[in-house]
């Protein structure tokens, strides 16, 4: 990576960062309000599909307010939330104290430097959050990094149907409804109308899916959800 890439990456990390943290204590309410109350099927799909359970360690990355973190702990698993954003780390920590899992810990870090040694994990998530990241597949080598021989890798965000007619509908309403959401809602449209313009330079599913097989992942797929509007992907790490 030369000069000129590092600093163009950190300044994307800092807006992206100044936009999550200008948003965080209406995010929750906003997702509900542009997916239809959507996102928490999906999060439930997820966390089944990651099927963590008892005497596993577990990593969230780009936990946000902790969804996913509070729905794997609830298995039994032993979970770590990371972020880059400290007010939605503040929220979720927040929102820890009424729910106090036991064996679940918030934490300030970056996505595509993981504080964990290798083979740390037996299961890793990001839900929306390695589109947002200035290296996305950086990010993916780090979680896959991490993951135990055996464990499981998934990701869910934003996908790009491959029906263009369907396409072009969804594009359309990221492009007009999401900014009038962010500014009417979090007084941000511009936090709203990024959804779109990291969907576009995002290769989404397919993307992720040709990345996890160059990883060397094993059993990799991809769920696509409502016409691949959103997907999962997911893969496992091969035993030695």
């Amino acid at each position: 990576m030369d000069g000129g890439d590092l600093a163009s990456n950190n300044a994307h990390a800092t807006r992206v960062q100044a936009l999550f943290d200008t948003i965080a204590p209406r995010y929750d309410f906003i997702n509900d309000l542009q997916s239809f109350g959507l996102h928490r099927r999906w999060k439930r799909q997820f966390v089944a599909l990651a099927d963590a359970h008892s005497g596993q360690r577990a990593l969230d990355v780009c936990c946000g307010t902790g969804d996913i973190a509070f729905a794997l702990a609830a298995t039994g698993a032993t979970v770590t939330g990371l972020d880059f954003s400290q007010p939605m780390l503040e929220i979720a920590r927040h929102r820890q104290q009424a729910i106090a899992p036991a064996a679940l810990t918030f934490m300030h870090g970056d996505a595509m430097r993981l504080p964990f040694a290798a083979e740390s994990f037996d299961v890793v998530t990001c839900a929306y959050g390695l589109r947002n990241l200035p290296d996305w597949r950086a990010g993916l080598v780090e979680m896959r990094r991490v993951l135990r021989p055996g464990g499981r890798l998934l990701v869910l965000d934003f996908g790009k149907p491959d029906n263009r007619l369907w396409r072009a509908v969804f594009f359309t309403y990221l492009r007009l409804a999401l900014p009038v959401f962010g500014w009417v809602f979090a007084r941000n449209a511009p936090a709203y109308a990024y959804v779109l313009e990291s969907l576009r330079a995002f290769p989404a599913q397919h993307g992720v899916d040709a990345a996890l097989r160059e990883l060397n992942c094993a059993d990799v797929r991809v769920q696509e959800l409502l016409g691949g509007v959103m997907a999962i992907n997911r893969a496992t790490a091969p035993a030695h």
